[in-house]
Parts: C-alpha cells; sequence; structure tokens
C-alpha cells in the first residue's frame, strides 16, 4: 500500500510555506505532524499554556479528522512543553480531550522551533 499524503499545503507567519504533510498514512496507520497553537492566520494563539494547549489539541483533531480518524484512534502521542513549570496545568487540560482513556504518551521539555509553549505529535491506528 502506498504512503498517502494528507492535507492541504498549509503557511505560518508571514506566508512561509511549511515544508511537511499535516498528516500520513501508511498502511492503517496515521502519523500527524507536530502541532503548535497556531491559528488559521499562521499566528501562535495567545496567552499561556491553557490557551496554547487547547488550540493544539484542537489542531490535532481537526489534522486526524482529515484522515478520517478521531482521537479514539490515537494510540501514541509524544508532547513537547517549553516550560516543565506548566507540566500538571497541560496535563488537566490533556486529560480532558480523552474522557474514555488516553493513549501511550511520553512528555518533554524542550525548547521549541516556533514561539510556542507546547507541541503535540500523534501516532493513529485506523484499519482501511
Amino acid at each position: 500500500m502506498p504512503i498517502e499524503r494528507i492535507g492541504v499545503e498549509r503557511t505560518g507567519a508571514g506566508g512561509q510555506n511549511l515544508p511537511f504533510s499535516p498528516a500520513v498514512r501508511a498502511g492503517d496507520f496515521v502519523f500527524i505532524s507536530g502541532q503548535v497553537a497556531m491559528k488559521e492566520n499562521g499566528e501562535i494563539e495567545p496567552g499561556g499554556i491553557e490557551a496554547q494547549t487547547r488550540r493544539t489539541m484542537d489542531n490535532v483533531v481537526a489534522v486526524l479528522a482529515k484522515a478520517g480518524c478521531t482521537l479514539e484512534d490515537v494510540a501514541k502521542v509524544n508532547v513537547w512543553l517549553d516550560d516543565t513549570r506548566d507540566f500538571w496545568t497541560f496535563n488537566k487540560i490533556y486529560a480532558s480531550y480523552f474522557p474514555n482513556g488516553a493513549p501511550a504518551r511520553s512528555t518533554v521539555k524542550s525548547q521549541l522551533m516556533v514561539d510556542a509553549k507546547i507541541e503535540i505529535d500523534v501516532v493513529a491506528y485506523k484499519p482501511v
């Protein structure tokens, strides 16, 4: 089965092209590229970790939908936080997106490439 690239070409701040696919399907697996709290206009959601976690998770949900998936299909999540002090607040909001049980997850502190407090990528499993 060939690899399927999912999602339209997006642009970031200043209209710069973002050189990656929002999602890629490889057989029954769907890989969602790292999502940050980017609004439709390419700017990062203002505010702290609460607003950015919600926007980031909503962006993950939107890309999953383009691939025909939901959060129920997510098997693994990777999270990068800019500040470890945000962990507990992030965790509370994150948990609200998985009321039926959370997938496997790794969370690390890392300086992010854009002016964001959080980045999340996921791997979903949805048989074709």
